[in-house]
């Protein structure tokens, strides 16, 4: 199929000339496209394609998809409709080729992320496997230090094999490089799975800038769900991926709340992850990462995050307390990604049910204009029907709660229902002082 690929493995620039395709006489689509998009501009008939990547298919989806859906960059409320309602995603724009960051997409200064100023979080990673040993004193107090500081902490030795990791990116990747037509599918609005969602930015329609990010979100309900309605580039591998981690939230769990003084039965650990669902984050190459970000400032909603970041790196989380005379209050210090580690992170739910001993973390992500980033996370929650409050046990003791009592399901639709804000979404369960 050399008309729409070349005979080379390596990357050539592919040039569909409406001559070749009139070639064949016999395929009257190829005929009806030629009239029709006879009038498009040269950048639309150049597009970049490896031949052993893809199928004479999937090259016909790609020319079909870019002629048929191409927006104006110029044009903001064109541009909206392409990548957010008609599921085309930032990758689909950065696909038509960029040059400069389009003007929807340009953070305010104050939320910008300046690399030179932010410093990198150079603690040492907590080995899991140590917990179990004669250091398990000590692991739990670097466990339970990160918890009540920064809120984040990455894990090595955690019981997730390093092989199955690199699949997951592997499977990230290979489901976003899909022609948008194929991920679509999933968009809220037509996804033929309730567990399934694939979109764009956040809550789009109520952002004053979006940001640089596509996403597959997948809840776990069973395993026999999860293998029939995920998608199947990456179900299997994020299944076993979602299975392999729970023992390690599980084991987390008991250590921060027997921290407390508090023993929780199974029953109660359940309650606090009742609800599981695995995210595939994509950040495309942006032209200009200075101007945008991958994810604006927040904190997760759930118990426990847990992250898989590929070595590009790009997270930045907020430092609430004074660490070790290191690192600064209100300073935001870089993440960097570990090979074969996992990043944690304390989420609200965790803050609320802790009378906020434990801290969730604001983060946020920048973009790069090297390589498209993936990062996959695992968000554990509360389901929507269970209530969320300080432990009585920790009332008691302290004598004053500083959270209301709420039906988790009020605190995810408030969460969801707004752009993120830094941690504001925490003022929806607050008790005033007052």
């Amino acid at each position: 199929m050399a008309l729409l690929g070349g005979g080379s493995s390596q990357t050539q620039p592919v040039v569909f000339h409406f001559r070749y395709l009139l070639k064949f006489e016999d395929c009257e689509i190829f005929k009806r496209l030629s009239s029709i998009y006879s009038h498009l501009p040269l950048w639309f008939l150049h597009y970049q394609f490896s031949s052993t990547q893809f199928t004479y298919e999937r090259k016909l989806c790609h020319f079909l998809a870019y002629t048929k859906m191409a927006p104006s960059l110029d044009d903001g409320s064109c541009l909206f409709n392409f990548v957010v309602r008609e599921g085309n995603g930032v990758k689909g724009m950065v696909d038509l080729g960029l040059s400069k960051v389009p003007e929807p997409y340009i953070q305010p200064p104050k939320e910008r992320i300046d690399k030179k100023k932010a410093t990198r979080h150079e603690q040492a990673p907590i080995d899991f496997s140590r917990l179990n040993g004669p250091d398990h004193d000590q692991v739990v107090k670097e466990i339970v230090t990160a918890d009540e500081t920064l809120g984040f902490f990455q894990l090595v030795n955690h019981g997730v094999p390093v092989d199955l990791l690199e699949s997951l990116k592997d499977a990230a990747h290979n489901f976003f490089g899909q022609p948008s037509v194929k991920k679509a599918v999933y968009r809220k609005e037509v996804s033929p799975s309730p567990l399934v969602k694939y979109g764009t930015s956040f809550v789009p329609e109520k952002e004053k800038a979006l940001e640089w990010k596509d996403y597959i979100s997948m809840i776990y309900t069973n395993d026999a769900e999860a293998l029939a309605q995920w998608p199947e580039e990456c179900r299997e591998v994020a299944l076993e991926y979602l299975k392999t981690s729970m023992n390690m939230v599980r084991k987390l769990l008991e250590v921060l709340t027997e921290n407390l003084g508090v023993q929780l039965d199974d029953s109660k650990i359940d309650a606090l992850v009742g609800m599981k669902m695995v995210n595939m984050n994509f950040y495309p190459i942006c032209p200009n990462p200075d101007l945008t970000v991958g994810v604006g400032r927040h904190s997760d909603m759930g118990t426990l995050t847990i992250l898989l970041q590929d070595g590009i790196g790009g997270l930045y989380v907020k430092v609430t307390e004074e660490i070790d005379d290191i690192e600064k209050k209100a300073e935001w210090v870089e993440i960097p990604p570990l090979p074969g580690a996992l990043v944690i992170n304390i989420g609200d739910t965790l803050q609320i049910s802790s009378n906020g001993k434990y801290k969730s973390a604001e983060h946020r992500v920048r973009t790069t204009s090297t390589k498209s980033r993936v990062s996959i996370p695992i968000f554990t929650t509360p389901k929507p029907s269970a209530k969320i409050a300080p432990l009585p046990q920790l009332v008691e003791k302290e004598r004053v709660a500083r959270y209301r009592e709420l039906v988790f399901g009020d605190y995810m639709k408030n969460f969801f229902a707004n752009a993120h804000d830094g941690k504001k979404s925490l003022d929806f369960a607050q008790i005033n002082s007052a």
